[in-house]
């Protein structure tokens, strides 16, 4: 499967010099199957230019996934272009929340007086997924749901194709479990063995002490995860909306010198908009 990230920033999208390599704008990535199925994870405003890619190409048939409902994964869904057009598909998935959380949100992210257009008049064929199974397979890629400790809930997923498999792991805690959320154990049994693990990391240890059940974890923590999974490469994710270029190399440095001092063999990095991932 070929993974591409259209943003990776967390609360709020950031612009100026110093956010050039990482970018910034919020959650959203692009998977596509080996059968050429599209799956779009969030939408964050980095859906926006996935969407207008998706135009130029005239591919405008996805399926959509949610995390969860928070501003910063749904604000971009408005301006993701394929929605106005009459002849694209889109297949939406209920899993974060039960009773329709899927037009319910999107419907108040569109509603006057805060939006000029109404969910109700999209032009694009939208159907529903109502479920959210233990796992459900779209195209070639089973998808394994699994709940994050995050403030609301919110759902984390694993996608497996061709025996190799990839987690995605965003606002999630590893230093507090909030309701519905696993402990540290379970986290690492999901992740076990994982080609790719991209891990919300959002958190110096000075920061966390003010920021402790947020929803957001310590890259130390992350490490920790990753190194007792045995995880193949971990990617550092949803980016502190005051973390500059400099400031995320500086985390992936320790990062990676952790992993050395537990004498693991795991490539790591910061997952930066643009960014292409194979698995």
């Amino acid at each position: 499967m070929l993974i591409r990230c259209w943003g990776s920033r967390g609360a709020i999208p950031v612009s100026g010099a110093e956010y050039l390599r990482y970018g910034g704008d919020t959650t959203c990535l692009e998977i596509r199957s080996s059968d050429g199925e599209t799956i779009i994870v969030d939408a964050g405003t980095g859906i926006r230019r996935l969407g207008n890619r998706m135009v130029e190409e005239n591919r405008l048939h996805c399926h959509l996934l949610f995390t969860h409902a928070h501003w910063d994964h749904v604000m971009g869904f408005p301006f993701f272009k394929p929605i106005f057009i009459p002849s694209a598909k889109l297949v939406l998935y209920n899993c974060p929340l039960e009773n329709c959380f899927v037009e319910t949100i999107l419907s108040e992210v569109m509603s006057p007086p805060t939006f000029p257009v109404r969910y109700a008049e999209l032009k694009a064929r939208i159907d529903y997924r109502r479920d959210c199974p233990t796992n459900f397979t779209i195209g070639d890629i089973t998808i394994h749901p699994v709940p994050l400790s995050h403030p609301n809930s919110g759902t984390g997923y694993k996608f497996t194709e061709n025996g190799r498999s990839f987690v995605f792991l965003t606002d999630n805690e590893l230093g507090f479990v909030h309701p519905k959320g696993l402990d540290f154990e379970g986290y690492r049994d999901f992740c076990s063995g994982a080609d790719l693990l991209i891990h919300d990391a959002e958190y110096t240890p000075e920061e966390y002490r003010s920021a402790r059940q947020w929803g957001h974890s310590v890259f130390t923590d992350v490490v920790a995860l990753a190194t007792k999974a045995r995880v193949r490469r971990l990617g550092l994710f949803h980016l502190n909306q005051d973390r500059t270029d400099d400031d995320m190399d500086a985390i992936v440095a320790a990062s990676r010198k952790l992993i050395a001092e537990a004498g693991a063999d795991i490539d790591c990095f910061g997952v930066a908009a643009g960014m292409v991932l194979e698995v």
